[in-house]
């Protein structure tokens, strides 16, 4: 079942076409492109989200992330 959000979908579309421009202008691979994208969901957590509530949080993101990858041929 899709997940409604709060936030509308030309303001994440936005987010993601300037998160995306930014590692395209750098030239970054695809490790690299992964590992800063990961060291900023680190950092959010690390410094926007409770101590207690972080781990919780972590998990729920990886399964997010998990069920959000395509098994098909295309990339």
């Amino acid at each position: 079942m899709p997940q409604s959000s709060r936030y509308s979908d030309a303001r994440v579309e936005a987010l993601l076409t300037e998160l995306a421009s930014v590692l395209e202008k750098d030239n970054a691979p695809t490790d690299l492109s992964l590992m800063v994208l990961g060291n900023m969901v680190t950092n959010v957590i690390n410094n926007q989200i409770s101590p207690a509530q972080r781990t919780t949080l972590a998990r729920s993101f990886a399964e997010a992330l998990q069920a959000s990858v395509r098994e098909d041929s295309a990339h």
